[in-house]
């Protein structure tokens, strides 16, 4: 019984940082329907921002909002400079479904290899804020700790403004209208380019926070947030596309049946789980757990 609630705690634990960068990736899909592959590349500029703040100054907390202003003014940088200037020359046609994923591939390949060459190909790591020592309960050590807690409590909390934001705010329904109907957007006086940007910003945020998160648990390096990226499409993709709750829920049964394989199975087959996880939601549930099965209206 130990055992199942420490497989089912650090798994939730790691659905929580999927569901970070799951929420990364939804937020830019509905607000310019895009997938970012890039999103890896930007979350590891920003970790290492954090990883030089928190060597210099060790402060935690001062590391965290130098990576969320960076990821914000990167997500925004990648929309206005890249994706503005893609779209204005390919608008239309099969190429234009495709140019976005090729455009975010081979951004990501780039910044890869900028971070490589300034910061070089070492490991690194850097200390989390709170105790990472095992919680004991009645006399019997819990595989969860403090940092678990922080983990789990800030990924709820930025669920949770994001959705209020989209859901219930101009703002919101503005970014909904921009993504949809660009073009009757336009007609309402809403100014598409910004509010996509700020979109971009919403990602960069959320990718830059879960960045962070992992890393105290994991080794720093240019390709360390590659699996993170992969297990958060597919994350995305489980709980819907369209739905931020959905993220959250995806990564969340994500991280759980990825803590299963490890604790009962063993690592070489975590890969192959997580695609037969992807293909029967593909199959079974195409729209994701929480995701519409109508095209949404902004």
């Amino acid at each position: 019984m130990r055992q199942l609630i420490g497989t089912l705690l650090i798994g939730l634990t790691l659905g929580s940082i999927y569901s970070l960068m799951a929420l990364a990736l939804v937020l830019v899909w509905r607000s310019t329907r895009v997938i970012n592959f890039a999103q890896a590349g930007q979350a590891i500029v920003t970790t290492y921002i954090a990883y030089e703040i928190v060597t210099r100054t060790g402060v935690f907390w001062l590391a965290v909002l130098f990576a969320v202003v960076a990821g914000a003014l990167l997500g925004a940088g990648v929309e206005y400079f890249l994706m503005r200037t893609l779209f204005r020359h390919v608008d239309e046609g099969p190429v234009a479904a495709l140019a976005p994923v090729i455009a975010t591939l081979g951004l990501l390949g780039v910044i890869k290899s900028l971070v490589g060459m300034i910061w070089g190909n070492d490991f690194r790591s850097f200390y989390p804020p709170v105790s990472t020592d095992n919680f004991v309960l009645f006399g019997e050590t819990i595989p969860f700790s403090r940092f678990n807690v922080l983990v789990i409590l800030s990924t709820t909390v930025v669920m949770i403004i994001f959705s209020f934001i989209f859901q219930r705010t101009d703002l919101g329904l503005s970014l909904r209208a921009a993504a949809f109907q660009p073009e009757i957007a336009r007609l309402a006086g809403i100014r598409v380019g910004p509010i996509r940007t700020i979109g971009w910003v919403f990602a960069g945020v959320a990718g830059a926070i879960a960045g962070v998160l992992i890393t105290p648990n994991d080794v720093l390096s240019p390709a360390s947030l590659d699996v993170l990226l992969v297990f958060g499409f597919v994350a995305a993709v489980i709980g819907g596309l369209e739905s931020l709750p959905g993220a959250v829920l995806g990564g969340v049964v994500l991280g759980i049946g990825v803590s299963f394989v490890l604790n009962y199975v063993g690592t070489t087959l975590i890969f192959p789980t997580v695609f037969v996880v992807l293909l029967l939601a593909l199959i079974f549930k195409p729209n994701g757990l929480l995701g519409s099965k109508k095209v949404r209206s902004a």
